[in-house]
């Protein structure tokens, strides 16, 4: 019986794979009920390697070319096997066939903003996304840490893990580099080289060459965009205030057209130019105030016949505008309560 077993069995006199270009990682050869023949050939392409294991243990791994198996061409399942040189008889392993070309156009990026510390802006939440290149380099550590007995392993089926990686990473990265984020938005590619750096060691551990990092885009979320605008704005002024709250109100300007168009135009339109008007005066007041001195009898005069015309109507729609000037951050708490009071007076 044992020898009809025996004859029955299937002896393989070639093993070899060819790729389909499907993005397979690791491929095991179809064993079941057949045995290796003894002096059978292995092909291994150019981008491929193939691993014998034995019982659960890898046996030999193989590089491009052509083998015949004997006893010669696989010390190392030799000596597991306790074979002597007389001995030539099939034989039971698993072979393993692994993709050594890159896996190019790979995607990560943050699903979520990330918070980052930066030395000018402080804790900053990020944005980032980009694509990479990788191969198996170490197809024995990537047998034993990822693949395992599987019949096929896929790209597919690492791309969670290595987003992962790369998700860990970018913090430590960006830490690394020292590069500020202006700097780093600018100069993406040293940005994609500290990632690199990072992240090597972390694919090498499970048998994996990093080729290629590359960073498409790095911004912040909407709201601390137009906060870094406000900033770079102010930095066009430099320290000057009163420039600077020219620059406000011009900013300022166009909401209150539309605010203006909205509420029918007319006093309230003219409200809205009038507080714009006065957050840029009270400043401006500061440093000219010696040559107000001289034309103070006459704005006297001027706000005594303004007082005489404004309606109360008029006054609550220029403090609901000057309200909105405030909340904007146009005007301060302090500039906000002198005004109101001034136009209360106006009242009386």
């Amino acid at each position: 019986m044992a020898l009809m077993d025996f004859i029955k069995k299937q002896f393989i006199d070639i093993i070899q794979w060819t790729e389909e270009g499907d993005g397979t990682l690791s491929w095991r050869f179809p064993m079941r009920d057949m045995e290796i023949q003894y002096g059978g050939s292995l092909t291994v392409r150019e981008s491929q390697m193939a691993v014998f294991v034995n019982e659960g243990k890898v046996a030999d791994v193989f590089g491009p070319g052509m083998y015949k198996l004997t006893t010669q061409t696989i010390p190392v399942l030799t000596y597991l096997k306790n074979w002597d040189k007389l001995f030539e008889s099939p034989f039971k392993s698993d072979v393993y066939f692994f993709s050594t070309r890159q896996q190019v156009d790979q995607r990560w990026g943050t699903p979520q903003p990330i918070t980052i510390r930066d030395k000018d802006f402080g804790a900053v939440r990020l944005r980032a996304f980009g694509n990479y290149a990788y191969h198996v380099a170490d197809p024995k550590l990537f047998h034993t840490k990822i693949s395992g007995t599987r019949d096929t392993y896929t790209a597919g089926d690492l791309d969670g893990q290595l987003r992962g990686m790369f998700l860990q990473h970018i913090s430590d990265a960006i830490a690394q580099s020292g590069i500020p984020f202006l700097d780093l938005a600018a100069n993406q590619v040293e940005f994609a080289r500290a990632l690199s750096t990072e992240l090597t060691p972390a694919f090498e551990a499970i048998g994996l060459g990093l080729d290629t990092v590359t960073v498409q885009n790095l911004s912040l979320p909407e709201e601390l965009q137009k906060l870094l605008d406000q900033r770079i704005g102010m930095g066009m002024v430099g320290n000057d205030m009163g420039k600077f709250m020219q620059y406000q109100t011009a900013q300022a300007i166009p909401e209150m057209a539309k605010g203006a168009g909205s509420g029918g135009g007319g006093i309230a339109g003219d409200a809205m130019g009038l507080g714009a008007g006065i957050a840029m005066g009270q400043v401006l007041a500061q440093n000219l105030q010696q040559g107000l001195q001289s034309g103070a009898a006459n704005s006297a005069a001027q706000a005594a016949a303004t007082a005489a015309s404004v309606k109360p109507d008029d006054v609550m729609a220029t403090l609901e505008k000057l309200g909105e000037l405030k909340a904007k951050g146009i005007l301060t708490q302090e500039e906000f309560d002198a005004k109101k009071a001034e136009l209360l007076k106006k009242l009386v």
